[in-house]
């Protein structure tokens, strides 16, 4: 096989996943450089160290791959985004469950992106990615078991006989409706519970540190958008009487003096919509209750909704780099 990979040209896929790649690493670089001043358990001071070292070699493979190929290097986050000699805003709590939260996004993302992308360097590249990611995620997993902090999802109970529905009600409740939640039900509500109490505890964070009125205002927002479904979902698991995840706001400081650039903050917590996004359509996609789809779709339509003005804000303030573009043929003729 030729390894020479010189005149295979980038995919869009490819070049649009290494271009969102090096922003969203650029940034964890910042955060997590942050995080090391502040945090005094050594295991979590570990697994932090793992997860920057981690990102700092996916934002040097990516710079090299753009400079061979004569590609515009992202502006991304530099040291500029980042004051180190800020008062610590969180908790070592935080940092471990912070981490886990971002590497289970990675496995996501990075499974997701090798399905898209053929040139070898890159699938090594992101295959890596994966490996690492996994790597990081059972850290994280056992630091919180090992602590007694982990969220575990409820148990159910274990099916004892061979069962097959008869009614078309078990999927539409206006014929009769099925309390019982599916396992999978289960999960994806515990999950985004969860996801919800940590988009809050950060919400709140960054709108006590944020330096413009309108970036706070945003990030409130955000946080009432989270209160209101964790209402809605939380509702779900209480009517099972199944357990729901406690909050974070407690692992968040009283602190006003921001560690982050407000550009950061925003991209950061608009990285969080998406994924929200995400996980709302997975559960869309895994439910068999019509009142859980409607309840899910119409969140994804207030995220959704959230996510534009948050870029719109960002357009405002000269913060949102242009991703990647097709051409635009019609112009091109026009010239």
């Amino acid at each position: 096989m030729d390894k020479n990979l010189d005149h295979i040209k980038l995919t869009a896929s490819e070049l649009s996943y290494l271009w969102t790649s090096y922003l969203a690493d650029s940034m964890s670089v910042c955060v997590l450089k942050y995080f090391l001043v502040h945090i005094d358990d050594n295991d979590i001071k570990s697994l932090t160290t793992y997860a920057l070292q981690l990102s700092e070699k996916h934002v040097e493979f990516i710079r090299g791959i753009f400079t061979k190929e004569q590609i515009q290097v992202p502006q991304g986050f530099t040291e500029q985004d980042v004051n180190l000699l800020a008062k610590r805003l969180f908790s070592d709590i935080f940092y471990l469950r912070y981490i886990r939260n971002m590497s289970k996004g990675g496995l996501v993302t990075n499974g997701r992106v090798l399905q898209n992308v053929y040139r070898q360097d890159i699938r090594s590249f992101y295959a890596e990615c994966l490996t690492d990611t996994l790597e990081l995620d059972s850290k994280a997993a056992m630091i919180l078991l090992e602590k007694g902090l982990a969220m575990r999802p409820p148990v159910i109970p274990y099916p004892q006989k061979l069962e097959f529905v008869h009614k078309q009600s078990f999927i539409l409740e206006g014929l009769g409706r099925r309390e019982a939640l599916t396992g999978t039900e289960v999960t994806n509500l515990y999950a985004d519970v969860l996801t919800n109490r940590l988009g809050i505890a950060i919400a709140m964070a960054f709108s006590q540190v944020a330096k413009s009125n309108k970036v706070r205002k945003y990030f409130l927002r955000g946080k009432d958008v989270s209160l209101k479904h964790i209402k809605v979902l939380s509702s779900y698991l209480e009517m099972d009487s199944l357990s729901i995840p406690m909050g974070f706001e407690q692992e968040v400081t009283d602190s006003t003096e921001s560690p982050f650039s407000d550009k950061l903050m925003m991209f950061h917590f608009n990285l969080m919509i998406y994924a929200g996004v995400g996980n709302y359509g997975i559960a869309i996609s895994e439910s068999q209750r019509t009142d859980l789809v409607v309840d899910y779709s119409r969140f994804n339509v207030e995220v959704l909704k959230l996510s534009e003005d948050g870029a719109n804000l960002m357009i405002q303030n000269e913060w949102l780099e242009q991703p990647p573009l097709a051409a635009n043929r019609r112009d091109l003729a026009k010239n």
